[in-house]
């Protein structure tokens, strides 16, 4: 038996090759920038409905972003101005079997302007709202206008991209403001499919926000993705499908006179002794607990950043010099709860907290953190653990954790009990009105739930240290707070 082989005739074989070869040049930004029409897009306006995903609390350690549905979407840029506002309506999904308040129709309205970045109470008749400063947003609100197609093409002839050709497309990266990174793909044409860069979460640290693009079309003489997808912390936080675009919308962009002139105010921390050697530290939208031992001192919770962390700390030196806080209980993961125990981490702290948030505790602060270090990525400190499951009692005040069974809010949540003092601490479960208001039905079924452990427990409440709220309460509060007929309230 012979075999015969057949080759292709020199000039098709040639053909392949450098059709291969050209697959592999990269797409130059003029092209990307006429496919697009970067150049002669100087603003933008793009709506559409979806779903808008609510970054850092998630309902488990490493599930999903909760998800909200989005019945109007519009964004606003002007490139050269480096400017954007972004509306949403959106109301969350409820996720059976998690029992969640019900749906609340919210409105955002969100704008930045160069270095400068503030929300607006936002009506249902467009009329402007009051205007309050965001300067945490910033960096974040940024990388979304260079995060569009148009956009991130503008960039990149901005600051000397470099681009890098291969099969699966063109390579483009650069750097904003010698720090934050970008890269993009390109597909053949010159349209952008995906960008990424990275912007600072206090639990995160150096956190990829990617956002890709798919099913261009012509939208007025522009072409524009109809679909976005945008990720944050390896879950989605955007998910839109494009419904109209307008190019070079006429935009007006100021910053109000409130905003022009905030300046930041000191962190501020409070204290209130609710009973001997217990302290409720307030002064800002989140509070803590501080709790006197023998030898050393536990705080209850450490909230949003390490600067909050480290004003905690200067009041528990103020208020027991001759001690530090060796001791931090964590009542759950959500981000704004957690943003500032990495500085307890550092100072070389215990972290107590629930079973199911160690993993997700070490996986997190074992992640680069470059765009603004903080004392624990200084230090290398490794964390310290002491886990929670169902109850942990310690220390001579006998202070209980408890997790706290069936809510909805979290699936690794936590109270803490200081039974001589009779004081119960916790956060999200009940957040109190204030004295004489009247709590608006329906009730929370967070709260339901809070009334409910307590009672499984046997705890025999005389103060309430809500971590949000305006006030110590009772447990007479929080029974007024809990709709009738429900076990807690009879």
């Amino acid at each position: 038996m012979s075999i015969r082989f057949s080759a292709l005739p020199l000039s098709v074989a040639a053909a392949a090759v450098l059709s291969a070869c050209a697959s592999l040049s990269p797409v130059s930004l003029d092209t990307a920038a006429q496919a697009l029409d970067a150049n002669g897009v100087g603003s933008i306006e793009f709506a559409g409905t979806g779903r808008w995903f609510q970054f850092g609390q998630a309902p488990a350690p490493g599930e999903a972003w909760p998800p909200f549905d989005v019945s109007r979407y519009v964004a606003d840029i002007d490139y050269a101005k480096q400017a954007a506002r972004v509306q949403i309506v959106r109301s969350q999904v409820v996720e059976l079997p998690r029992v969640r308040p019900a749906p609340v129709e919210q409105r955002a309205d969100q704008y930045v302007l160069g270095k400068t970045a503030w929300n607006r109470v936002a009506t249902a008749n467009a009329a402007p709202g009051n205007a309050t400063a965001q300067p945490a947003a910033v960096i974040d609100r940024q990388a979304e206008i260079w995060s569009t197609p148009q956009g991130f093409i503008k960039a990149a002839k901005a600051n000397g991209a470099t681009l890098t050709g291969g099969f699966g497309g063109t390579e483009v990266s650069f750097t904003v403001d010698g720090k934050y990174k970008y890269v993009g793909k390109l597909d053949s044409q010159g349209r952008v499919e995906r960008i990424q860069t990275w912007t600072d979460t206090p639990v995160l640290g150096d956190t990829l926000l990617e956002t890709r693009f798919s099913g261009y079309k012509d939208f007025g003489g522009v072409a524009f993705p109809t679909r976005i997808v945008r990720s944050q912390g390896g879950f989605p936080v955007l998910d839109l499908t494009v419904t109209d675009v307008k190019r070079n919308p006429a935009l007006n962009f100021e910053v109000p006179a409130e905003v022009a002139s905030f300046k930041p105010a000191p962190i501020k921390v409070d204290a209130q002794k609710l009973g001997d050697g217990v302290w409720y530290l307030t002064g800002g939208t989140h509070h803590s607990v501080l709790v006197e031992e023998k030898d050393y001192l536990v705080l209850v919770e450490a909230p949003l950043n390490e600067d909050r962390s480290l004003a905690l700390i200067a009041k528990a030196k103020e208020l027991v010099p001759s001690k530090s806080i060796k001791c931090v209980i964590n009542t759950h993961v959500h981000f704004d709860h957690s943003g500032g125990l990495r500085t307890f981490v550092a100072e070389g702290a215990t972290i107590v907290t629930l079973k199911g948030n160690e993993s997700y505790y070490e996986k997190a602060w074992a992640a680069p953190h470059t765009l603004v270090p903080d004392r624990l990525a200084q230090s290398g400190k490794a964390p310290k653990f002491q886990t929670v499951s169902g109850k942990f009692e310690f220390g001579d005040r006998k202070v209980e954790v408890h997790e706290i069974v069936g809510s909805g809010h979290n699936d690794a949540f936590a109270l803490v009990w200081l039974p001589e003092s009779k004081v119960l601490v916790e956060a999200d479960a009940y957040t109190p009105v204030a004295a004489g208001t009247p709590v608006p039905p329906p009730a929370n079924p967070y709260t339901v739930n809070l009334a409910d452990n307590i009672a499984r427990l046997k705890l025999d409440v005389g103060q309430i240290a809500a971590l949000h709220g305006p006030r110590v309460t009772t447990l007479a509060d929080l029974r007024a707070a809990v709709a009738p007929g429900t076990s807690a309230a009879r």
